[in-house]
C-alpha cells in the first residue's frame, strides 16, 4: 500500500491567548498544497519497522508514525507491540519548517492502519487529535478554519487555485521556541504583539521569529517585490510562502528568491476534493 501525506501552509495564524493546558488559543486558516511525503506500507514478519530516506528524520518512537502504529494496534484489540508491518517513508516535506510534515505523515498512517487493522474512522481521528494539534486537519484538507488549539475545524469555501513558492532558509525553527518568543513579547508589551501587516491574512508568530531571524523578513520582502499576492511565514517557520496566480510568475519568483543559504520549492494549492482524492480518502 502506498499513501501520500500532503503539506500545509497557514494562510493566517492569530494567537488569541494562552490556555490552561499549556497550549495557545489559535485562529488559523490551513491550506493544502501538493508537496507531499510518500509512505510505502508492506507486510514484513517481525516487529514493526519504520525507515526513512532522510537521516535526520527519527525512525523510532519519537516519530508520530511510530506512535500512531502503537495506538492503532491497541485500538484494534491486539496485544503487545505492533508487528508484521514495515513502513518506508520517502521524505519530501522539509522538517522543522512549519509545513506540517510530521502531522501529515501521522494522519496518512492512521488512515492506512484503520483499513489494515479494521479500526473505525472516528477512533482513528480521536487518536490523531491526541497525537498532535495539527493532525486532525490532515483528515480534512483544502481550506479550513482551525480554532482552539487549531484542532477544532470548520471547512471553508476553498480559496481559488494558486501557485506557491516555498522558501526554506538554512535554519529551522522550534515550535516551542516560537511560541515562547511570542509569550515574551506579550509579557513585555502587556498585550499580543502587533502584526507587521494590517492585512487579515497574517501570522502573529512572524514578528517575534523575524526579530531573531531577520532572514524571514527579507524573504517576505523578496516575494512581495516579485509579485506575490500574499507572502508570509507559515506556522512557526522557518518556511516562507508566496502565492502567485500563474506557474510562470511562481517560477520567476523562485529563481529570484533562491540563494546559497535558501532553497525553494514551487508547488500549488489543493482544494478539498483534490486533496481527498489524491490522499486516497
Amino acid at each position: 500500500m502506498r499513501v501520500r501525506a500532503f503539506a500545509k501552509i497557514n494562510l493566517s495564524l492569530q494567537i488569541v491567548g494562552a490556555r490552561a493546558d499549556g497550549y495557545h488559543e489559535l485562529r488559523t486558516v490551513f491550506q493544502s498544497i501538493a508537496l507531499h511525503d510518500t509512505l510505502t506500507i508492506r507486510a514484513a514478519r517481525g516487529p514493526f519497522r519504520l525507515t526513512c530516506d532522510n537521516p535526520e528524520c527519527p525512525a523510532e518512537s519519537a516519530n508520530l508514525i511510530w506512535r500512531a502504529a502503537d495506538r492503532m494496534w491497541r485500538a484494534s484489540g491486539r496485544r503487545g507491540a505492533p508487528r508484521d508491518l514495515a513502513i518506508d517513508l520517502k521524505k519530501r516535506i522539509p522538517m522543522n519548517a512549519g509545513l506540517g510534515g510530521g502531522s501529515s505523515d501521522a494522519a496518512a498512517a492512521l488512515r492506512a492502519f484503520a483499513r489494515l487493522w479494521r479500526v473505525d474512522s472516528v477512533r482513528a481521528r480521536r487518536i490523531g487529535r491526541e497525537l498532535g494539534a495539527d493532525v486532525p486537519y490532515f483528515f480534512e484538507g483544502g481550506t479550513v478554519l482551525g480554532l482552539e488549539r487549531g484542532d477544532q475545524l470548520f471547512p471553508l469555501i476553498d480559496r481559488p487555485r494558486a501557485f506557491a513558492v516555498l522558501v526554506i532558509p538554512a535554519f529551522g525553527i522550534s515550535t516551542r521556541e516560537a511560541f515562547e518568543w511570542w509569550d515574551q513579547v506579550k509579557g513585555t508589551e502587556g498585550d499580543a504583539p502587533a502584526s507587521e501587516d494590517a492585512e487579515e491574512d497574517v501570522n502573529d508568530l512572524q514578528a517575534p521569529v523575524a526579530a531573531r531571524y531577520p532572514e524571514i523578513r527579507r524573504i517576505v520582502g523578496v516575494l512581495r517585490r516579485t509579485g506575490a499576492t500574499q507572502a508570509a511565514m507559515t506556522g512557526s517557520g522557518s518556511t516562507v510562502f508566496g502565492l502567485f496566480q500563474t506557474a510562470q510568475a511562481a517560477s520567476r519568483a523562485s529563481q529570484v528568491a533562491a540563494s546559497r543559504m535558501r532553497r525553494t520549492i514551487v508547488t500549488r494549492t489543493l482544494n478539498r476534493q483534490q486533496y481527498q482524492r489524491l490522499a486516497g480518502m
